[in-house]
């Protein structure tokens, strides 16, 4: 009887880790291609009605599903923390990056992703959650560095607009990480992000018909499927999964598997854009896999 009480918190605790692994990963193939299609979708679109667009879209949804499950209200407690979910998740990271691909590739933006993972830890380390090992910093600054010395190396001379464009689309992005991983606790992974874009339809439906294109019909269909990605997919099922998983297995663990979409993303515009990969952004994305794994063993 000893043997069978002792084991089983091993095995439930085994089975929240592995439920956790399983659904962040779901969602980081979603967002890989969630560059490569808004880069589809600035063709023939501004990033400001593809902000727009792609957040009433995915808020038409999450309502729906919102209703359809009977959600409970968030509480007045919740409001501030899903503002910044909206603010980092539905309006900044999104206007932020079709801004920058207007001047970049997305082969060059992608990288930027892999900061990501140290953002959202500090992020989430500020905001209460455990603090990982000194040598957790030690790896996920090496795999900063790495982006730094890319940036540098290869378009911030040429585009430095676009590059500050993606630092700061990244910061925004891990501090509504962070916090949409603590709500996710209280409300659920899924009504996290339908909240948020619920509470972003204030900005985003006036902003929506304030950019509506003149010239509705000279939007090609890559452009329309784009942003029908990233609407759907990036801005809403992709949370679902994301938000569970951080939930569940923690910031600092889970949040690392994000260093698999530079390399969805890679594939993506190698194969839908016809964007080259170079030799120096796999060697750039080696290292910071490098660095992630490293930086995994010391997370807690």
């Amino acid at each position: 009887m000893s043997v069978t009480s002792s084991a089983q918190p091993s095995v439930t605790q085994s089975s929240v880790r592995t439920q956790a692994w399983v659904s962040a990963a779901i969602a980081v193939v979603i967002f890989g291609g969630s560059l490569p299609a808004t880069k589809l979708a600035v063709l023939d679109m501004s990033p400001f009605f593809l902000t727009a667009a792609r957040a009433v879209i995915a808020a038409v949804l999450g309502a729906a599903c919102l209703w359809a499950m009977r959600a409970p209200m968030p509480k007045k407690a919740d409001i501030v923390p899903l503002l910044v979910v909206a603010g980092g998740g539905v309006i900044g990271f999104p206007l932020l990056t079709a801004v920058a691909l207007q001047g970049i590739p997305s082969v060059h933006s992608i990288v930027f992703t892999g900061l990501l993972p140290l953002v959202t830890v500090a992020f989430a380390t500020l905001l209460g959650e455990k603090r990982p090992r000194r040598l957790f910093w030690l790896f996920s600054g090496l795999g900063a560095a790495c982006i730094v010395v890319y940036a540098i190396g290869h378009g911030f001379a040429v585009s430095p607009m676009g590059d500050l464009l993606m630092l700061l689309a990244i910061i925004v992005c891990g501090w509504g990480y962070a916090e949409g991983a603590r709500l996710g606790r209280r409300l659920g992974g899924w009504q996290v992000i339908c909240w948020a874009l619920l509470i972003a339809l204030p900005v985003s439906l006036p902003l929506l018909w304030l950019t509506w294109p003149a010239d509705i019909e000279a939007i090609s269909v890559p452009a329309w499927l784009g942003l029908g990605y990233v609407g759907v997919f990036s801005m809403l099922i992709g949370f679902f999964f994301w938000y569970r998983g951080l939930s569940l297995g923690g910031v600092a663990a889970v949040g690392q598997l994000q260093l698999m979409q530079p390399f969805m993303g890679l594939v993506l515009a190698a194969l839908v854009l016809k964007e080259q990969v170079g030799l120096s952004v796999l060697i750039v994305m080696a290292a910071i896999v490098g660095c992630v794994i490293g930086a995994r063993r010391f997370s807690t």
